[in-house]
């Protein structure tokens, strides 16, 4: 017998300040849905997609980073796995800035050519934080046959990590860096908890949406109300800074410069397939995916093109 969904969606996000027009969705326009913040970011929200429907941590959408999706997609397609997910709709079209992070007292790491062969801190195998260390080592042709760039430590959410790189009552750090969103992380640099190494721009806009079912009646609603909230977001520039400020660790000119630099997608509905195998193919070239994990035809669900017969 087939397992009827809930009536409403239940929707994973990562609760930074990109998911501000999803709040204005849910308090501005009715957005009929469950928010559900998922702190350990995109690899979570894929087991999240994955899990049944009946499992109390289930959720029938996520907003996440690209490379994170087409990652687990990529992967389970070449090991001849259904995903269990597919991509539905963008909702960034910018890049992101991934800032490169040490403790603030660590002598040992200065620069971006101090990292190979050091350990990397992620919070997930095949999360943002994993694959694009793996981007940074092909950028710094680290990337030998045979050969790791660096150790990789699984560490937990974005505290975790941050704890990761530190120094504290004499015992050795877990990792020598990480990796994570640029604005999220400043105001660590600015409290003296962190240091900046370095940054990476992902090759791909930096956000998409993904669902357990393409075929849900309820996700055609879902994107307009999104769609609502982004315009009320590009309209209302002083409660999103309001927002960002009184909810999450940054400043009024943090806010306000990182809103200079994001681009959100006037119509979340629809992937760029083209995109995705773009995305397919840099990560394959840094060892992230094999030759089998397939393209876009295999992880896009909603193209753009198919977006008017929605």
């Amino acid at each position: 017998m087939t397992q009827q969904p809930p009536k409403r969606l239940r929707i994973g996000f990562i609760p930074e300040h990109f998911s501000t027009p999803l709040h204005f969705a849910s308090t501005h326009f009715a957005l009929d849905a469950d928010l559900i913040s998922e702190p350990l970011g995109t690899g979570a929200l894929t087991a999240r997609l994955k899990a049944p429907l009946s499992d109390d941590q289930a959720i029938d959408v996520a907003i996440g980073l690209t490379e994170g999706f087409v990652a687990d997609l990529g992967k389970s397609k070449a090991a001849s796995k259904d995903a269990g997910f597919g991509l539905v709709g963008t909702y960034v079209e910018s890049p992101l800035c991934w800032a490169i992070s040490t403790g603030a007292q660590r002598g040992d790491v200065g620069s971006v050519g101090d990292l190979k062969g050091k350990k990397v801190g992620v919070n997930r195998i095949g999360s943002g934080s994993y694959v694009m260390s793996y981007v940074l080592a092909d950028q710094q042709d680290w990337l030998k046959k045979g050969e790791e760039p660096f150790g990789v430590e699984v560490i937990g959410d974005f505290a975790a990590l941050r704890k990761s790189v530190r120094k504290e009552g004499g015992e050795k750090p877990a990792t020598e860096f990480f990796m994570w969103e640029h604005f999220t992380t400043k105001h660590f640099w600015d409290n003296g908890e962190l240091k900046r190494i370095g940054e990476i721009y992902t090759p791909w806009p930096s956000w998409m949406v993904a669902a357990r079912d393409s075929g849900d009646e309820r996700l055609e609603g879902m994107a307009e109300k999104i769609n609502e909230g982004v315009k009320y977001y590009r309209d209302h520039a002083e409660e999103a800074v309001m927002h960002i400020t009184s909810t999450m660790k940054y400043s009024k000119e943090d806010a306000e410069a990182w809103m200079k630099t994001v681009r959100f997608a006037e119509d979340v509905r629809g992937v760029d397939a083209g995109v995705v195998d773009e995305t397919v193919s840099v990560l394959r070239k840094a060892g992230v995916l094999s030759e089998e994990a397939g393209g876009s035809g295999d992880m896009v669900a909603i193209k753009q093109a198919e977006r008017a017969k929605t």
